[in-house]
């Protein structure tokens, strides 16, 4: 039986959460996967991060963050905590920005830390 868990490691800026509800819409994502926020090794730091849409594995805690259903690999939450996701939009670049206070360094492009 899945829970949801109210307290999350990870917050989603509103920016965020509005294009996350946005693609959830228009890709038709279904109702039973949820966004997965996780790491990876690899990356010129050593860990990257993941980003997108899966269903529940087993580890996984559940949270609700503003609407949006967030996934997260019990082991990932010792490097993803305190970590804000925000959606970022300027006349160069647009996308997802990763601000986690447990990096020790990050890469030039901000996909890949050190923790």
């Amino acid at each position: 039986m899945e829970t949801t868990t109210l307290t999350t490691p990870v917050t989603l800026t509103d920016s965020a959460i509005s294009v996350l509800k946005e693609i959830i819409t228009d890709q038709n994502i279904p109702s039973e996967h949820g966004l997965r926020i996780g790491v990876k090794g690899g990356g010129c730091s050593g860990l990257s991060y993941i980003l997108g849409h899966d269903v529940v594995k087993e580890g996984d805690d559940v949270y609700d963050v503003g609407g949006v259903r967030v996934l997260l690999n019990k082991a990932h939450g010792m490097y993803l905590a305190g970590m804000e996701i925000d959606y970022y939009e300027g006349l160069e670049n647009r996308g997802f920005v990763f601000n986690n206070p447990t990096a020790k360094s990050t890469c030039g492009c901000g996909s890949s830390f050190t923790a």
